[in-house]
């Protein structure tokens, strides 16, 4: 039996196909279906197929919910594989001064720049860290992305990374977006402290902490020039392995350190940013099946030249996804339609090759895949219906065309608010 039966997708993208991410060639296959249908029941799709297909199949009912999407198109919710949510502050002040023509180590000397937020978060309340990651929650939302990966990082002491980590997970518990948690004291070196004395800290004492208390998925490390070298970045790696926790870098953003050769020699399941990222590190990476998750809105944000090599990275057969880097210093947007427009405009790839780096590809970045990224029997029934006919829309508009509904496990979901409301009617 169906709950909730969708019809009429002028242009359903189901991403679905062989298991894995789409890499080289297949990155633009996103499964289409003209005047595709979904079948829902208990949250899972049941069923995908054309309208006339289902519409006879054996399992509507004179009780199912039908959902008519009006030749819309219908894809599945966006993965957003990188975000910094939670945090508190803004940096209002620093992106006036950088406007005026302050760089970012002048403003950091005057205890501006990941400080300020550092101090911010540190004052909040984990009440306060929870209401605003919800605010921040219901905006993705209404923006279609409905799976989010999200990393502490602004503690910088361990109470601070706790509650962090502790909000992501009441986050979890209340808000209709599927959050995945990731640790990352290692994302600056606190102001006054030796880098190998603090990864001693971070490898001894808080890794345990957070994988007893089950608080990440993943762990991250900013290895990056001025921040870990790759000596300091793999031994905490390999320490939060040996925690059982999965892996990601932030990788050659700004010089080529070997971040990504680094991924690829640890197994990692993602290294991001990736603007300076060197070919033989880029082809290790493929030949290990890292994700390259690119960051495109970051590079905009911050005045960058200098591109992550989508293109040859996507003919070198790395799995390519694409993510907001939502924060406060470096990508205020929460915009997956954005960060595609952004791929296509900068990094040029096609409109179908960003939808899968967008889904399915970020499905994977974040280790979701068996439940999210597609619309395939057995997956939650995650999906958005955007109010155009024309897929290629989303990113030709500037992120402009609104999200007609969201379904979170085939309920409707309001964009103003975390919960559930119903089943969408025709």
């Amino acid at each position: 039996m169906f709950d909730t039966l969708l019809v009429h997708a002028g242009t359903l993208l189901t991403m679905a196909g062989p298991e894995g991410p789409r890499v080289g060639p297949a990155l633009a296959d996103c499964g289409i279906v003209r005047d595709g249908a979904v079948a829902m029941r208990d949250g899972q799709i049941v069923a995908v197929g054309t309208t006339r297909e289902l519409w006879t199949r054996p399992g509507r009912t004179s009780a199912t919910q039908v959902v008519d999407a009006g030749g819309r198109v219908v894809a599945p919710g966006f993965v957003d594989a990188h975000t910094h949510l939670p945090f508190a502050g803004r940096r209002l002040d620093e992106f006036e001064r950088r406007a005026r023509g302050e760089s970012y180590a002048q403003i950091l000397a005057a205890g501006g720049g990941i400080h300020a937020t550092v101090r911010a978060t540190r004052e909040a309340s984990l009440e306060e860290l929870v209401r605003l990651g919800s605010t921040y929650l219901d905006t993705m939302l209404a923006l279609g992305s409905t799976t989010i990966e999200a990393k502490s990082g602004y503690g910088l002491e361990l109470e601070t990374e706790l509650r962090q980590l502790e909000a992501l997970r009441k986050l979890a518990e209340q808000h209709v977006v599927d959050v995945v948690p990731t640790f990352m004291g290692a994302h600056a070196i606190p102001a006054g402290q030796d880098a190998d004395a603090y990864v001693d800290q971070l490898v001894s004492d808080w890794l345990p902490r957070v994988a007893l208390r089950g608080l990440a998925r993943f762990c991250d490390v900013f290895c990056e020039e001025g921040v870990f070298t790759p000596a300091q970045s793999e031994r905490l790696l390999r320490a939060a392995r040996e925690q059982g926790l999965g892996l990601k870098l932030h990788a050659d953003e700004l010089a080529d350190t070997g971040g990504a050769a680094l991924a690829a020699r640890l197994g990692a399941v993602s290294a991001d940013h990736l603007h300076h990222a060197n070919e033989s590190g880029l082809k290790a990476m493929a030949a290990a099946g890292v994700i390259g998750v690119l960051l495109p809105g970051t590079a905009l944000f911050l005045g960058m030249t200098h591109h992550a090599p989508a293109r040859r990275m996507i003919e070198w057969g790395v799995p390519v996804a694409l993510a907001t880097d939502f924060n406060p210093g470096s990508c205020p947007s929460p915009s997956m339609a954005l960060m595609m427009a952004l791929a296509v405009t900068q990094l040029r790839l096609t409109p179908a090759e960003a939808w899968s780096a967008a889904t399915l590809n970020a499905a994977h970045a974040t280790g979701r895949a068996h439940r999210v990224g597609s619309l395939e029997p057995g997956k939650q029934a995650d999906l958005v219906v955007w109010d155009t006919t024309d897929m290629r829309e989303i990113p030709y508009t500037l992120a402009s065309i609104p999200v007609h509904a969201v379904l979170k496990r085939g309920c409707l979901v309001s964009p103003t608010r975390s919960r559930p409301e119903g089943t969408l009617h025709a």
